[in-house]
């Protein structure tokens, strides 16, 4: 981590260490303390970030129980030896994928961001790699997120706009566009390519 990111990582641990505390604690006093440990975590984030004291709460401070990481879908789907991405409301491209929801699984996840943002149908069939998202993509995040690449196999649809993506295409890995490099990078793209041209392929993890 660079030296003027060391804040974030203090941050993100004091957080972690409080949100553990106010979850185990019964005693009233050190949940007092425990909140405003969680408490200066947020400000420091929104010092440092000029978010809104709040939101930075509600971003950084609204889970309870003990802190685990987030999980990220990201979709690799193949067509005539190119890989399928879907432009954002950024003008930058990326993999389909989205936060896991609740009452999914990976795969289920997987298959319904594909649906949303690009309009397939898709079954999953190969995890590619789980990553530790910090150790690939920037800027860091105020939280933990392992990022779960999922090869696909393409069944049918077709792309319709919508409220998260304009347009989808298939790109060579020669030919990429600008990318969203927060969600996927060109090395992240390029081990997706790698899995589907292997005969056998043993995911990757961090």
């Amino acid at each position: 981590m660079k030296q003027n990111e060391k804040w974030l990582q203090w941050a993100v641990e004091l957080q972690s260490l409080a949100q553990a505390g106010l979850y185990y604690t019964e005693n009233p006093f050190d949940q007092e303390r425990y909140q405003r440990i969680r408490d200066i975590s947020a400000e420091m984030l929104a010092l440092q970030t000029e978010i809104p004291l709040e939101k930075a709460k509600d971003l950084f401070c609204c889970e309870i129980g003990y802190q685990t990481p987030k999980l990220d879908t990201r979709a690799a789907i193949f067509q005539d030896g190119k890989i399928l991405l879907v432009r954002e409301n950024t003008g930058r491209w990326s993999l389909p994928g989205g936060w896991v929801d609740v009452d999914l699984s990976v795969g289920e996840n997987a298959v319904k961001e594909v649906q949303e943002e690009a309009g397939l149908e898709v079954i999953p069939e190969r995890i590619i790699a789980v990553q530790d998202r910090e150790k690939h993509n920037q800027p860091p995040y105020a939280y933990k997120v392992c990022k779960v690449f999922v090869l696909c196999r393409l069944v049918g649809g077709h792309f319709q706009e919508n409220i998260e993506t304009t347009e989808s295409r298939y790109f060579g890995l020669d030919e990429l566009p600008p990318l969203a490099t927060e969600k996927n990078t060109e090395e992240q793209i390029r081990m997706c390519f790698e899995a589907c041209q292997a005969e056998h392929w043993t995911t990757l993890f961090d």
